[in-house]
């Protein structure tokens, strides 16, 4: 036995992390790895007493097992009297063993189990409730084996340069899409996963329409590696999907590239949960290679130094996640690359029992280590099939079969992923993935990313707000260049090849949310925060007819640890300039030729460049009425840019 697997295990593998905060409510997110009793203690402003002092009984605390050492724990606290605004809130976790008849008798404190989550010179992590929504941290896409350095690192920086000033922190922090890239997975990574699986006992599950037959099997077999296309749905029985998609290229239902080792079973899912969240859980796996042929090897050792930079940094990146309130919402890459994006795309996938159990699985991990925290009333009708299924493998560490298929079923038809939040200004999070608008002509064509209930219900949302912040994964707004490549692929039938999936691409949904912005109720300020792309850009944008009203951001922040190719993102920055120029006349071919589009330059580039490739964390800074006064995207290692308001240009000017 090595000195990693036989390390004691600490009670808490990961967390907690911050989630849904009020004056009346906490909400934390754990995992443990055992049985744990926890006392709550909250402080007010340095005191050293606390305010409150609770236990923590089944009334504030879902318990979730997936494995023989592994508890996931959903802290929901109600509070009698409300937290202060504006001031600066400890909180404390004290953990003990919860078969100890005395509770207490071991109890342990964060200071004690955690000591990288206190900032220097604190006992504890704290928070921050805002009265009023002033500044705003907000990244998508953490693909731990980019080059790029991690966001979440540049958060907890901010955090330190702020030191007791707590007017300088975020107020929020938005994580806007592919948290997790269950299917663009490191050979090290995979690795690390499979160790902890074993480490903590996670349970098994029994797989249906594979090559392998369970996920014991599936992580013992030659291909786990590099090789996972071979292990996913069967090519031949789908032969007519094949022809279907690709013109007879022998390709997976899983389209991505990078599918070579894409997470299979629930318990690969939440172990890399636990390890992009914690760098608790690294110390207990070992960072050795696996037998590869010499060119997966190669690839294996490269990767290796980009794990290796990403681990160094979790300790700060968890310390993020303890002291501000964090929400979340899914994009592809948190499930599968090209989810959801045609009605023949889930036809093909959910119509076969092994790429539903991919996908569901992932929808499930999401629910636990996500979805749940932004809104935990939404999830009271599915929480009791979730128990029941944690509960099957007592006997034998095994999922019950048709207990998982039955929650997949029902998580495929769960309709309440969105979420708002009744702040000031209202936050508004859109679900962009599982309420889509299938194309009705042609079911292989992209569908619109809502459909019209989801768009109507969007519009009641925000009707009769002065401001609101709007989250949509991928941008409303988004570069026109790009968006007629995938348009032209989409004509000749390989939506697939260029991931054509834009609020553009439909024309059912575009003309509904254009309408929305040119409703006489809708709000005066919309700041809508996107992800996805990649890369980072600001637009300014205005109805022709009416310039004044209302005031629309398209604010995008992407990656918080992704770039797009630097050389082919300046050919296509620069390239879009030349096509769209304000007197260009393929203005006119857009859907959106009804609003004026104007950029924000990134102070710093090149006249005229739009984008900004680098990897980092958006930061916005709000006034009173809920309107941007300071865009920047702060770069992962150091610097960043500030995104200039535009030049004023004539009524008919449209710039991307």
């Amino acid at each position: 036995m090595n000195e990693r697997s036989s390390k004691p295990l600490s009670p808490v593998l990961a967390g907690p992390v911050l989630r849904h905060t009020s004056l009346n409510r906490l909400t934390l997110w754990l995992v443990g790895s055992c049985a744990l009793a926890l006392r709550l203690r909250l402080y007010l402003q340095d005191a050293d007493e606390p305010w409150m002092d609770r236990v923590l009984t089944e009334k504030d605390v879902t318990r979730v097992r997936f494995g023989a050492s592994a508890y996931l724990y959903l802290i929901d606290v109600g509070l009698n009297d409300p937290l202060p605004a504006n001031t600066r809130i400890g909180y404390d976790l004290g953990v003990s063993d919860d078969t100890v008849d005395s509770v207490g008798s071991d109890e342990r404190w964060i200071r004690e189990w955690a000591p990288h989550l206190c900032l220097p010179g604190a006992e504890r992590p704290d928070f921050v409730i805002r009265e009023r929504l002033d500044r705003i941290a907000h990244g998508s896409c953490r693909r731990p084996h980019s080059a790029a350095a991690d966001g979440l690192v540049r958060v907890d920086q901010s955090l330190l340069e702020a030191e007791g000033d707590i007017t300088e922190r975020p107020a929020l922090l938005l994580m806007t899409g592919d948290q997790i890239y269950a299917d663009d997975v490191a050979g090290p990574m995979l690795r690390a996963i499979h160790h902890l699986i074993d480490r903590l006992g996670l349970y098994e599950e029994t797989l249906s329409g594979g090559s392998v037959g369970d996920s014991k099997t599936l992580r013992e077999n030659a291909d786990t590696y590099f090789h996972r296309e071979k292990l996913l749905p069967d090519v031949r029985s789908n032969e007519a999907l094949i022809e279907r998609f690709f013109g007879g290229v022998r390709k997976p239902v899983f389209t991505t590239a990078s599918a070579h080792n894409h997470l299979i079973s629930l318990s690969e899912v939440m172990a890399m949960y636990l390890l992009v969240w914690s760098p608790v859980c690294w110390e207990l796996v070992e960072r050795d290679q696996p037998a590869l042929a010499s060119k997966d090897a190669a690839v294996f050792q490269d990767q290796q130094a980009a794990i290796d930079d990403f681990v160094a940094g979790l300790p700060q990146a968890s310390r993020a996640l303890a002291h501000l309130p964090t929400y979340m919402i899914f994009d592809d890459h948190d499930v599968t690359d090209d989810w959801n994006l045609s009605a023949l795309w889930e036809t093909t996938t959910y119509e076969h029992p092994f790429s539903r159990r991919i996908v569901g699985n992932a929808l499930v991990a999401y629910l636990l280590c996500q979805g749940w925290g932004n809104n935990p009333d939404a999830f009271d009708d599915i929480m009791p099939a979730i128990k029941e299924l944690a509960a099957s493998p007592e006997q034998d560490g095994v999922f019950n079969h048709a207990g998982q298929d039955q929650l997949i079923d029902d998580l495929l038809q769960f309709q309440r992923w969105h979420y708002t939040l009744q702040t000031s200004p209202k936050v508004v999070v859109l679900d962009t993935r599982t309420r889509r608008w299938r194309s009705e002509l042609n079911r292989a064509r992209p569908s619109g990313l809502l459909d019209w209930e989801a768009l109507t219900e969007f519009q009641q949302d925000v009707m009769g707000e002065d401001a609101v912040i709007v989250v949509s994964p991928a941008p409303m707004f988004g570069v026109k260049l790009i968006e007629a490549i995938q348009s032209v692929f989409t004509f000749f039938g390989k939506p697939l090849v260029v991931d054509a999936e834009n609020w553009m691409a439909h024309r059912g949904a575009a003309n509904v949310l254009l309408n929305i912005f040119g409703h006489s109720r809708t709000p005066e300020t919309f700041v809508i925060l996107s992800g996805d792309v990649h890369y980072s850009f600001v637009y300014d944008v205005r109805l022709r007819h009416r310039p004044e009203r209302p005031r629309i951001w398209q604010i995008t922040s992407s990656g918080l640890k992704n770039e797009f190719p630097h050389t082919l993102m300046e050919w296509l920055d620069r390239i879009n300039r030349w096509l769209y120029a304000p007197w260009s006349p393929l203005n006119w071919f857009t859907k959106r030729r009804r609003m004026r589009v104007s950029p924000r330059l990134p102070e710093g580039r090149d006249a005229g460049e739009r984008l900004w490739n680098n990897a980092g964390i958006g930061l916005v800074e709000l006034d009173g009425t809920g309107a941007p006064t300071n865009i920047q995207q702060l770069n992962s290692r150091s610097g960043g840019t500030r995104f200039l308001k535009p030049e004023r240009h004539g009524p008919d000017d449209d710039f991307h």
